[in-house]
């Protein structure tokens, strides 16, 4: 496989997902801010902007700048437009090796986007967008082989849930007007299967432990890591006798034992620091995929006869 394709692969996998947990988080503030006091409002927006997405934090940030910036500035990767926008470059690039079926429904997300009406309807666009996201998803594994090029779509993916999930929970640490453990677990549609796994006993421990350590549910940090492990292992099964010869594999291996071989009480009494190592952990297992398998050759120049 090209690796400017692999590379494609890999950010469809990616994009697709940050358009899914986008849409969760800012669906879940935007409730918080029209029930909550008026006071909370502004408190809530600046959490999302800083301590989920990444922004710079500031005073006076309102609803419409929230929605503007993570919902429909397409000049924004982190926004819905921007990842859809991305979602479907990358995709036309790597048409030949996508599945019809995915490459139509990437393809009509981003067009249908567009034409879904004015920023008033904000919670239209993002019950919409999360659907699309779970669609584009389920196509992906469905018409798809489930070879190198899946492997690369899926890699990208469960990155992209460890992080934006390792994020979510870490607002649930900070001592700020916002976004409750009950709101975090709702971002990451976890309700049902949450009461399901502990008899209807909501604790705040619960809760953290639930989106960090729970093996079964496909949004935990740990269920993703360990997915994006074994995509990585699917692509290269064979190791040296000592040691990993994928930097990208051993960061992952190393992260999700350090999460799961813990008990349970020291991954919570540290977890702003455990979350923060999360996402520290996927930047670099992005960086090495990227050296890996999409390495970029300089330039060619040639003067004189000879190429330098």
């Amino acid at each position: 496989m090209l690796s400017r394709i692999a590379e494609s692969l890999f950010w469809i996998g990616r994009y697709v997902e940050r358009v899914d947990g986008t849409a969760r988080i800012v669906d879940v503030v935007r409730l918080s801010m029209l029930e909550g006091p008026a006071h909370a409002r502004e408190a809530s927006a600046q959490l999302v902007l800083s301590a989920i997405m990444g922004g710079t934090p500031g005073g006076g940030v309102r609803y419409d700048d929230l929605r503007d910036r993570l919902v429909f500035d397409q000049s924004n990767p982190s926004s819905i437009a921007g990842s859809w926008y991305a979602a479907r470059e990358n995709a036309r690039r790597a048409r030949e090796t996508l599945s019809v079926d995915l490459w139509e429904a990437i393809n009509t997300a981003w067009l249908r986007w567009r034409q879904l009406g004015t920023p008033d309807r904000t919670a239209r666009h993002l019950h919409w967008a999360r659907e699309r996201a779970i669609l584009v998803a389920g196509i992906a594994d469905s018409t798809m082989s489930h070879d190198d090029a899946w492997n690369f779509l899926s890699v990208g993916r469960f990155l992209e849930r460890a992080d934006m999930t390792a994020r979510m929970v870490n607002t649930g640490t900070l001592p700020i007007v916002g976004l409750s453990w009950q709101s975090v677990l709702s971002s990451c549609g976890g309700q049902q299967a949450f009461l399901r796994s502990n008899s209807g006993l909501a604790t705040d421990r619960r809760v953290a432990a639930f989106l960090v350590l729970n093996r079964q549910f496909p949004r935990s940090v740990l269920y993703a890591l360990r997915k994006a492990e074994a995509c990585l292992t699917r692509m290269e099964p064979h190791q040296p006798a000592i040691g990993f010869a994928d930097d990208g594999r051993r960061l992952l291996g190393q992260m999700r034992t350090a999460l799961e071989f813990s008990t349970e009480d020291d991954v919570l009494a540290d977890l702003p620091v455990q979350m923060r190592r999360v996402q520290r952990a996927v930047s670099q297992v992005s960086e090495h995929i990227a050296g890996r398998y999409f390495p970029s050759t300089p330039l060619t120049f040639w003067t004189e006869g000879v190429s330098s």
